[in-house]
């Protein structure tokens, strides 16, 4: 299964890549022929080398996250390097989101290369359990590379979003039309099965599916306590979607329902219940 969705994301990473530098070739031919298409194909591709290494800074940058400090968060740091190894990734880069909506969410090109954002609302409420259930499911995305296509499209339709707020009368209309291609572009590239394929690699990993379960449901009751604002496209990078499912944020929803998550992580358990009877 790891494999086949390695290959599905390299795959859609390089679709991503020669469409870019089609639909930029092909405006060059239509407004000059030959050599203004070979310029545009020129400048797509520095542009798309100069975003692949710079990825998840954009990313992070568009939520406001800060690199933590050498002595930040030792249970954190710990339990990332242990997972990353076993996992056989390279240790993300860490950043902290300052404020108490729990979330987390990777960033980044892949194995080798990738950043992981924590808010303190996550570190505050979850059980050492959890968040390690949290950064499993987070560290799959890396090692499956679905972090790759994820970033890129939310980069992507970030940058289509904030192309409508130019302000006046044009910046609804401009919405009501960049906002639907922005997230036709999502859905058609993030499948709501790389969550599931996550969740269920977390558990296997950590050899019980009841710490990311539990994780999932403190994480979105927690979520309905705390005002959350951002853009609606970085939607796909979270663990859980943070937006309430309403208005342009509603178009953007790639997860699946949280309670067939749950349900499907315990059924990986099916005595579950019998155990906590005789704890």
């Amino acid at each position: 299964m790891g494999f086949v969705a390695t290959a599905r994301n390299l795959f859609k990473g390089w679709l991503l890549l020669l469409g870019f530098c089609g639909l930029l070739g092909g405006g060059g031919w239509l407004l000059g022929g030959y050599r203004v298409a070979s310029l545009s194909i020129f400048c797509a591709l520095l542009a798309a080398a100069g975003m692949y290494w710079y990825l998840d800074r954009i990313a992070l940058g568009m939520v406001g996250a800060r690199e933590l400090a050498a002595a930040e968060a030792p249970l954190l740091r710990s339990t990332v390097e242990r997972l990353a190894a076993r996992l056989g990734v390279a240790k993300p880069r860490l950043y902290l989101l300052a404020d108490q909506h729990p979330r987390a969410f990777v960033a980044g090109r892949g194995p080798r290369g990738s950043s992981l954002a924590v808010s303190e609302g996550l570190l505050a409420l979850t059980t050492p359990a959890e968040l390690e259930g949290v950064l499993a499911h987070e560290l799959v995305h890396v090692r499956n590379r679905d972090v790759l296509v994820q970033t890129t499209v939310v980069v992507l339709a970030g940058v289509l979003l904030e192309m409508s707020r130019i302000g006046g009368w044009l910046e609804r209309m401009l919405l009501v039309v960049l906002g639907p291609i922005a997230a036709a572009f999502v859905h058609l590239l993030l499948s709501p099965s790389r969550e599931l394929a996550a969740d269920r690699a977390a558990a296997e990993i950590l050899e019980s599916p009841h710490g990311l379960a539990d994780a999932l449901l403190r994480l979105d009751q927690a979520g309905s306590f705390v005002e959350f604002r951002a853009s609606p496209a970085t939607e796909p990078l979270y663990t859980v979607n943070p937006f309430a499912v309403e208005g342009i944020a509603a178009m953007f929803v790639t997860h699946p329902p949280l309670a067939d998550r749950v349900r499907r992580l315990r059924e990986l358990d099916p005595d579950w219940r019998e155990k906590l009877r005789a704890a």
